[in-house]
């Protein structure tokens, strides 16, 4: 049985104390800044507030424990392309005593994590989620990691696994049809562009009433433009959908791929965080809902 505060069985330990000693010995000028566990829904990074304006980010994992590496390098080269404010990393850590991985400081961000009541207009959320897609896409990809899904028919006996279990959460027929459908879509044979791979609510920030951040860049890299798309159902409903949609000037193929994609990282979750982030798995039941609406 994992602790409370865990979501994976090889997740290592992580808390407070050990976030002021990796600060205090790593980073001395910030060693007496408070330390505060900031509440997510994050998977694979625990999150602690070090002051007022800066935080840490810490790997759970040994399997994402070099994204953070990929953060550092990239990030600074993809802000000024981006008209949406981006992670700014401010320091790495080292891996040190009873923590195995490196870690990283960033500068704190102004927001809330996506939600219909935060935001003033959803078609304006998604223009600016859509104009943010397509600055990325344009950025030059030489040198850049490989990033995005596996195609869809190598993901089809996972995704069919976890609809079946999901089967007391979601209507896993009504899902797996869907599921079916998206499998006719056209495998991708383009140029690979800049994707950040994981579009869903809790990685885009509400300021204000209007999207003004995008975190969480550990899959950034290139590949297939449709793994973008599944914002059209990971964080829109209808009327947003349509707007990212028509903004985006997505071809039929693109979004079916997009839609399996969506349906089946919103499949995944939902039996493996059941107990662990109920949350997470409320928003990916959301998710199933609106590609079974759509």
């Amino acid at each position: 049985m994992m602790s409370e505060n865990k979501m994976h069985t090889d997740e290592v330990h992580i808390d407070a104390v050990l976030v002021r000693k990796l600060v205090a010995e790593q980073f001395p000028r910030w060693a007496d800044l408070p330390v505060r566990a900031v509440r997510s829904t994050a998977t694979v990074n625990a999150i602690y507030g070090l002051g007022d304006q800066l935080y840490v980010r810490l790997p759970r994992v040994e399997e994402w424990a070099q994204d953070l590496d990929k953060e550092w390098r990239w990030l600074p080269r993809l802000a000024p392309r981006v008209s949406l404010r981006v992670p700014e990393p401010v320091g790495m850590g080292h891996p040190a005593g009873s923590y195995p991985f490196s870690w990283a400081i960033y500068r704190w961000i102004e927001g809330q994590p996506y939600s219909d009541d935060l935001v003033d207009d959803e078609r304006q959320a998604a223009r600016d989620l859509a104009q943010f897609v397509v600055e990325l896409r344009r950025i030059d990809a030489v040198g850049a990691p490989r990033g995005g899904r596996k195609p869809l028919r190598e993901l089809d006996a996972d995704t069919r696994a976890a609809i079946e279990a999901s089967r007391n959460v979601i209507d896993s027929d009504a899902a797996t049809a869907a599921w079916e459908r998206a499998l006719q879509a056209p495998a991708w044979r383009g140029t690979p562009v800049w994707i950040h791979s994981d579009l869903l609510r809790p990685n885009l920030l509400v300021h204000g009433g209007r999207l003004c951040a995008v975190i969480d860049f550990g899959g950034v890299g290139v590949g297939d433009p449709a793994a973008d798309v599944i914002a059209a159902w990971s964080v829109f409903g209808y009327t947003g959908r349509r707007a990212f949609r028509d903004a985006l000037t997505v071809d039929d193929g693109t979004w079916n791929r997009a839609r399996g994609f969506a349906l089946h990282q919103a499949a995944m979750i939902i039996p493996y965080y059941a107990e662990t982030n109920p949350e997470f798995v409320t928003l990916a039941k959301r998710t199933v809902e609106e590609v079974l609406a759509d």
